[in-house]
């Protein structure tokens, strides 16, 4: 027993001598020692069958144990530095195969700088330099799987940090390459949306000013029903009919804009008719326009109230005093008082005829406008305001051809009919220029007037017929 108790007290010592040299693990293994060698005591003290027990001297049995404990802590001391070792090595490969990884990212980053703009040389480096790193890749994991670590690991992380540090750097470098070309891009997009906003505000001033053509009527301010004369007529359908091509204007403006084939939509307004022009197609449209205007001129209000129009309503100082007060009316303002007036019904059937729906649809991707002129509402658009000051003079004409007595009336001309100097006058003066046989009214453009015994000419449109 005394020699069990030396043993242990021995490896006790050994424990509270050096806790700092012995690992974890170390440890373990004395702990485990501890115990057979406690096991061997307890077999050793058991008397053999001769019936003598040896026993060792004191010194013999301390000097042993001393030698075996130097000896297992040069063995976990040789564990220890082997499993170290190999942790070095393994956070080497780790760093070589970072370091490949920043290499592929930079390569591909290359790769797709190459790409806009295309430049073949260098997509063709850049794949190269790619397929290289994984290989390299693929090595690195080989090398793993066979544990074939390198001898020199702590040189090999120095190597891998600066090989990861460059491709970073060149990964940022095309990085600031790629942001430069974007912004030139984009700011060449601003240089080109600034144009376009030039353009539109030229635009809007050139709408305003053909707002302003027909403008106020102040030449008829100081205007009496008694002095009403055929040339007052005659100066108000100038003024409707530079309106008219106003609108005309921004309606083929807004076709062209959503890709419209104006040569189609032509025909099948106005049908085989050659165009001395190409330009000349403009009028099929103003010819469309002022059929819808002036359809049920020839009624009171257009007919908007039917037959009931009572015989007060359709005195001439009635429609006079509305011309009045509509001349130098803001239309905009007005229809924002007076919602639910006649020349606001009038506006709302007149928009309705004139724009389909399917026009609408194309012009704006909706039918928003639609949809409020429905309800009496109406829209804040510079389309509907050109719109609107049409209305207004053909409206104000309406008003003044019933101010007279009798009142004034429309005619239209017929498509084929002979040219006449009396009733017609001709848009186009190449049909006069021609050498081949008489040119005919291909379509009328604007309907004439006659006051009393004055005629206010049609505006036509001369041309070859198509012959089928």
């Amino acid at each position: 027993m005394l020699y069990i108790q030396m043993k242990f007290s021995i490896l006790q010592r050994m424990e509270a001598v050096k806790p700092s040299a012995v690992t974890p693990s170390k440890s373990k293994w004395i702990r485990s020692l501890s115990k057979v060698l406690h096991l061997h005591t307890a077999t050793a003290g058991i008397v053999p069958d001769d019936g003598v027990q040896k026993v060792k001297s004191k010194d013999t049995e301390e000097w042993n144990d001393s030698k075996t404990a130097k000896r297992l802590s040069k063995k976990f001391d040789s564990l220890h530095d082997e499993e170290l070792e190999r942790k070095v090595a393994l956070e080497a490969l780790i760093a070589k195969i970072f370091a490949t990884v920043s290499a592929i990212k930079a390569g591909y980053a290359q790769l797709q700088h190459a790409q806009s703009p295309y430049d073949a040389e260098g997509i063709q480096a850049a794949d190269q330099l790619i397929v290289t790193d994984l290989k390299k890749l693929s090595e690195l994991k080989q090398c793993f799987l066979k544990k074939q670590y390198d001898p020199s690991p702590e040189h090999t992380m120095i190597l891998a940090d600066i090989q990861e540090q460059k491709s970073l750097s060149k990964t940022f470098e095309i990085m600031g390459k790629k942001l430069e070309s974007q912004l030139k891009l984009k700011e060449s997009e601003i240089i080109f949306l600034r144009e376009k906003l030039d353009e539109s505000n030229k635009h809007n001033r050139l709408l305003e000013k053909r707002l302003n053509q027909s403008g106020q009527l102040f030449v008829l301010d100081n205007l009496q029903l008694s002095s009403l004369t055929p040339s007052n007529f005659s100066t108000v359908l100038g003024q409707t009919v530079k309106s008219i091509r106003s609108f005309v204007r921004l309606m083929l403006d807004e076709m062209k804009s959503a890709d419209w084939d104006i040569n189609a939509a032509a025909g099948s307004i106005e049908q085989g008719v050659v165009y001395w022009k190409p330009d000349d197609k403009c009028f099929a449209f103003e010819s469309f326009i002022c059929r819808e205007m002036f359809k049920a001129f020839h009624h009171p209000y257009f007919s908007l109230y039917g037959n009931s129009v009572s015989e007060v309503k359709r005195r001439p100082q009635v429609f006079f005093d509305r011309f009045m007060e509509m001349k130098s009316v803001k239309v905009r303002e007005y229809l924002a008082v007076k919602p639910k007036s006649t020349f606001a019904k009038f506006c709302r059937t007149k928009f309705l005829q004139v724009v389909h729906p399917r026009m609408e649809s194309s012009f704006f991707g909706n039918l928003s406008n639609r949809d409020m002129v429905n309800s009496y509402q109406f829209p804040d658009t510079m389309f509907f305001a050109l719109f609107t000051e049409m209305a207004k003079r053909v409206w104000l004409l309406h008003c003044l051809a019933f101010a007279f007595e009798p009142e004034a009336s429309i005619f239209q001309i017929s498509k084929g009919c002979r040219f006449s100097e009396v009733y017609m006058e001709s848009v186009a003066e190449e049909a006069f220029l021609s050498s081949e046989s008489e040119p005919r009214v291909a379509f009328m453009v604007v309907p004439g007037f006659r006051i009393h015994k004055t005629v206010i000419q049609a505006q036509v449109y001369l041309s070859q017929l198509k012959t089928r």
